[in-house]
């Protein structure tokens, strides 16, 4: 039997190598994320390319997994289509994603205790048999005041343009009349509907891309599935059996029995949705619970059934955890909620939630407002992101009223802006001390999240010349007044009043968008905040928090010629205070931060942080005096730290004596 560390390590040189087809050759840092917050990280060298084949240990299926192998021609045959069938995909650019089965009538709560997190893995979380599942949830489900079409209707009035809803999560269960399994909203519930066909007539009507959520990798229901070890001793799952999230290397021979499961229950399924339901799109996950080779069968048979439909990253290799850009799908998800996003040079979606929770959770009140939703849609869009937001009905069939207000006010916001979204992309300028932009042609759209008390703007980066310039909000279009600062600065006055939900837009219309600065405007009126995802990266092995809330930061910090570097200007000399927001993960280490012939260095201070979620510390570096112009900050290491250093979130500049 082959060695499994050198198998290990050929998959992942080969993994690397279908990036560099996809994109460029870079340096790729795995990171893996299961559904029990489970993390690993895994660093590979874009120079550590193999041509030899690489195929897994028997009784694994002998599939050749390196570049060029004539095993994955298919795949690569079917990559040509990509930016065709993605076409309608990212032109909807905001979607709705719909978390909802039998647990939502448990709505995070089992036997009288609290489950928090997930309202949708309760099953795992309380650790229920199969049998006390399927009486105490299943045979109960009777979600009567399910409606499609109010359903569809909300959707389509929050500004949304594609829907993608469980079919199948990781309970097993499917929320179809599926012939493959009597395991069914149909055949063992009272409800006896086919909400999956309902919600597809539905969407159908009103205009909306469908798509369906289907778990292939990780089944709790199944006694040859992954992921149930509380009751069936299946890997994949808490309690890391076998070897933990990779035991299809420790343990090929096990394999044999969980790909039964494939070929019986989940690639039957998958073709039964796309045949039965034509979908749009299909939305895998969790595929790093099964071998890469296994995966693949699945996306073979997703492309052989509709070659055009659209599929996520997920289907092979889950970890999206860092955007990494492994993966053989038509494009690239996120973590789960991430809200901040570091640029990624291909299409890319992110799945934030309304509250923490994807399916109901009855005691989970942590509900976003519109507004900060509205700005995590403008930040996706301005780095050419989609944005697919989730919400999760109640086990009655609907939606959560607190659901209902956040889409209600979003769709306020949409019926006026909507444009600067659904019809704009990925932007040209920096970030912009008042907010981003978002760009269509010629024509930006500047998302001024801080209204600024006096009205007016300063736009950085900005060499071309202004066409025209109006409020987004105004019918009449009326003329801005604006005046060039400089080169690379323009300022604008803003027209009416600070918007009661969201915020304002600002039509801007170039010469020529592609005409910028790539120095960011730091502005001596506010803080500003050089978030480490904007920075640019020099050196190997970083790799990446998902983008949660206080999991947006950047590590693998090695010393090996490894620097964040930011440009930027200033109109006007100012002091600031600098300080270095960040967690300290490991035995405490030097850095510095170094603007010009400043030099600012230090000791990470505060108890090392080993938590996912934790928040970070804030340290002052001392007094920065910058004169007018062009800068370039710069923060490394000192050394070659032995540990890892630090989490890196952001650099903040507080201005001394601010204007205003």
């Amino acid at each position: 039997m082959l060695n499994v560390d050198i198998i290990k390590a050929s998959l992942l040189l080969s993994l690397l190598a279908f990036s560099l087809i996809l994109l460029s050759a870079c340096s790729s840092t795995v990171r893996v994320e299961d559904a029990a917050l489970a993390e690993e990280s895994l660093t590979v060298s874009s120079d550590l390319v193999s041509s030899q084949p690489v195929i897994p240990p028997k009784p694994r299926l002998q599939t050749d997994l390196s570049v060029g192998s004539p095993d994955l021609k298919w795949w690569r045959e079917s990559m040509k289509r990509r930016d065709e069938r993605i076409n309608w995909w990212q032109d909807a650019r905001f979607g709705c994603f719909i978390h909802w089965n039998a647990s939502s009538l448990l709505a995070g709560e089992w036997k009288g205790e609290v489950y928090m997190g997930y309202a949708e893995h309760i099953q795992r979380m309380a650790q229920i048999t199969q049998k006390e599942y399927s009486e105490e949830a299943i045979s109960k489900f009777n979600p009567t005041e399910f409606d499609a079409e109010v359903w569809a209707r909300v959707i389509k009035d929050a500004g949304m343009h594609y829907v993608v809803i469980t079919a199948k999560h990781h309970d097993g269960f499917a929320m179809w009349d599926t012939e493959v399994s009597e395991y069914n909203i149909v055949d063992a519930t009272p409800f006896g509907r086919d909400p999956i066909a309902e919600l597809k007539a539905a969407c159908d009507k009103y205009g909306l891309y469908f798509g369906v959520y289907y778990s292939h990798a990780f089944d709790w229901g199944e006694p040859n599935g992954v992921g149930n070890d509380w009751e069936w001793h299946n890997p994949g799952g808490n309690r890391g059996l076998f070897g933990g999230l990779h035991w299809f290397d420790e343990h090929p021979e096990l394999v044999p029995k969980y790909r039964q499961y494939l070929e019986e229950k989940s690639i039957p399924q998958v073709v039964e949705l796309i045949q039965k339901y034509d979908p749009d799109l299909i939305w895998f996950d969790t595929a790093s619970k099964m071998p890469l080779e296994e995966t693949l069968r699945v996306l073979k048979v997703v492309r052989e059934t509709k070659p055009d439909i659209v599929v996520n990253s997920r289907v092979t290799f889950q970890g999206t955890v860092d955007f990494r850009d492994n993966h053989f799908g038509d494009y690239l998800s996120t973590g789960d909620r991430a809200v901040i996003f570091r640029p990624v040079n291909e299409p890319w979606e992110t799945c934030p939630t309304t509250n923490e929770s994807y399916g109901y959770h009855q005691h989970d009140k942590s509900h976003k407002t519109p507004d900060y939703l509205i700005k995590v849609l403008a930040r996706a869009v301005a780095k050419g992101g989609n944005i697919l937001l989730n919400m999760g009905p109640m086990g009655n069939g609907q939606i959560d009223p607190a659901d209902v207000k956040i889409f209600e006010g979003i769709g306020r916001w949409m019926d006026v802006n909507g444009v600067s979204i659904i019809d704009a992309g990925r932007t040209t300028l920096t970030v912009q001390p008042w907010g981003e932009s978002t760009l269509s042609g010629n024509r930006l759209y500047l998302q001024v999240f801080d209204w600024p008390k006096d009205g007016i703007i300063r736009i950085g980066g900005l060499n071309t010349s202004i066409m025209q310039a109006y409020m987004l909000n105004d019918a009449s279009k009326t003329q801005l007044g604006h005046r060039r600062l400089d080169r690379q600065t323009v300022e604008l006055t803003l027209g009416g009043s600070e918007p009661s939900i969201g915020h304002a837009v600002v039509v801007l219309d170039v010469e020529d968008a592609t005409d910028v600065d790539d120095h960011r405007l730091v502005s001596t009126q506010m803080d500003t905040l050089l978030h480490g995802f904007d920075s640019e990266m020099l050196g190997l092995g970083y790799n990446y928090g998902d983008g949660k809330v206080n999991r947006d930061y950047i590590a693998g910090w090695n010393g090996q010629n490894q620097k964040l570097i930011w440009k930027v200007y200033l109109l006007k000399p100012a002091v600031f205070d600098l300080s270095l927001e960040y967690e300290r993960i490991g035995a405490p280490g030097d850095f510095r931060v170094t603007v010009g012939d400043q030099v600012f260095q230090a000791t990470t201070k505060g108890e090392a942080n080993k938590a996912w979620f934790s928040d970070y510390t804030t340290q002052l570096l001392g007094r920065l005096e910058l004169p007018a112009g062009k800068h370039i900050l710069e923060f490394a290491p000192v050394g070659s730290p032995t540990r890892e250093l630090l989490r890196f979130r952001a650099l903040h500049l507080k201005p001394e004596h601010a204007e205003r």
